[in-house]
């Protein structure tokens, strides 16, 4: 660069402050496109409906008799299991002596990706 006037030296120094600077966004560009894509995908993955359907399900149930509860949660589970690929299960039992409660229900799903616990005092 010695044999370069002024001016073309500052050109030249430009260009590589210019080329550098645009490397560097398509850089932060290029990872804000992955963040967003995963961050959807988590989005999507969240099995909303399936627990809220789970979930009505339960306290209707929840109301039976004890052998016919116990019908209910081996076809829920075996029907979440075959359908979903998830593992469900809930328990109702009797609130604590001294509660203004009168059942307790806890409930269980896991599909893999999602884990989600309930504990419902009714």
């Amino acid at each position: 660069m010695a044999q370069l006037n002024d001016d073309a030296q500052w050109i030249v120094l430009m260009s590589f402050i210019v080329s550098f600077a645009l490397f560097f966004l398509a850089i932060v560009v290029n990872q804000s496109t992955v963040v967003g894509q995963t961050t959807a995908e988590a989005v999507l993955e969240f099995p909303k409906n399936d627990i809220l359907n789970l979930r009505s399900q339960v306290l209707t149930a929840s109301g039976l008799s004890s052998d016919n509860l116990t019908l209910v949660q081996n076809d829920i589970s075996s029907i979440a299991l075959s359908r979903k690929s998830a593992i469900v299960s809930f328990r109702v039992a009797p609130a604590q002596p001294g509660s203004p409660y009168a059942k307790t229900i806890d409930i269980h799903y896991n599909n893999g990706v999602t884990a989600y616990n309930e504990t419902t005092l009714y």
